[in-house]
């Protein structure tokens, strides 16, 4: 294997966590809304990561490396504070809000990185992929990010 390969599916696999940490946090703040629109939209971010995740995984065996398949540490704890703090704030919209957004915040940080890695080590077989996935993260952010600052107007 290239160690052009090697690095491409080192920064790839970065990203499955992401992914994975995404889908996991939509569906936590899916389940963790009274909202039914709210809900809708997590269940749908969440099912686009999942997919996200999936493309990555396929591009990964393609190189000939092993996928990565579980949510990262620093994802599992942040699910962990949005349950903590979902039941000290009763679920409150705004505070759901908040917590996603701060998730893909994390997701968007994550992909720049990858963008960076991608230009400074040329890895011109993954760019697009990733550039594409990108745009969608930023969409979800925004998104959520619109919603929450309704929520924060309303209240």
């Amino acid at each position: 294997m290239t160690d052009i390969n090697k690095k491409s599916i080192s920064v790839l696999n970065d990203l499955i966590e992401t992914c994975k940490d995404g889908q996991e946090g939509f569906k936590t703040c899916a389940e963790d809304i009274k909202h039914p629109e709210l809900k809708s939209l997590f269940m749908r971010c969440s099912s686009e990561c999942a997919s996200a995740a999936s493309e990555l995984q396929a591009s990964v065996r393609s190189l000939g490396g092993d996928p990565e398949t579980s949510t990262s540490v620093s994802g599992d704890l942040h699910r962990r504070w949005v349950d903590i703090k979902s039941l000290v704030t009763g679920k409150d919209e705004e505070a759901v809000l908040n917590e996603a957004e701060r998730g893909e915040d994390h997701a968007l940080k994550a992909y720049r990185e990858a963008l960076e890695e991608i230009n400074e080590h040329n890895l011109v077989g993954i760019r697009d992929l990733v550039e594409r996935q990108y745009h969608g993260v930023q969409r979800n952010h925004d998104q959520v990010k619109a919603l929450r600052n309704q929520a924060r107007a309303r209240s």
